[in-house]
């Protein structure tokens, strides 16, 4: 019974541990968020009070998110994202919502193409990932045999006799030549 009590305590103590390593990211993200929105605000050059028009919410509000004391919902990152003019994905990947996407110069891009909204991009890069992953899984060529050598057809100067040609007449020389002075 001792040692039930023993091992119910060290489960308890490391569910204890897990919740605090889980609320230290939490905290640590909304403050990564927070610091990253003010970044890109203070590189545009708008003001906290005018930010906090374009996306539609109070002031006091945005400068909690900003300091990481609060951790805005996925529709108050994208109004934020549209009034700083950067892509929602960014600000979605950096408080944690979404996963990273691999880079390339297609995905790059539709997120710099400054005539399409977030929703056409997102839509955008979701079909082209789809297409991408059919292709992949339709794409596994088969491995070529590497067992035998290629066959190899020899040249020469010489026709080729009535068995190696098949059933086609080998043409003579001297008709080539003459078709040559005809053109």
């Amino acid at each position: 019974m001792a040692e039930d009590h023993e091992k119910l305590g060290s489960v308890s103590g490391e569910a204890t541990e897990a919740l605090e390593n889980v609320h230290e990211l939490v905290v640590n993200a909304a403050q990564d968020i927070g610091s990253f929105i003010r970044t890109q605000r203070e590189s545009a050059e708008v003001s906290l009070r005018q930010l906090a028009k374009l996306a539609g919410v109070s002031n006091p509000y945005l400068s909690q998110i900003e300091r990481g004391l609060r951790n805005p919902s996925a529709e108050v990152l994208a109004q934020i994202a549209k009034g700083l003019r950067v892509s929602a994905e960014v600000l979605y990947v950096r408080a944690g919502l979404l996963e990273q996407r691999p880079h390339g110069p297609i995905r790059d891009a539709v997120l710099a193409d400054p005539f399409l909204t977030e929703r056409q991009k997102q839509v955008l890069l979701e079909i082209y990932d789809s297409f991408r992953s059919e292709n992949e899984t339709r794409a596994t060529p088969p491995a070529a045999d590497t067992t035998q050598p290629p066959t190899a057809v020899p040249v020469t100067d010489q026709p080729l006799s009535d068995s190696q040609a098949g059933t086609a007449e080998p043409r003579n020389n001297s008709t080539r030549n003459e078709e040559n002075e005809n053109d």
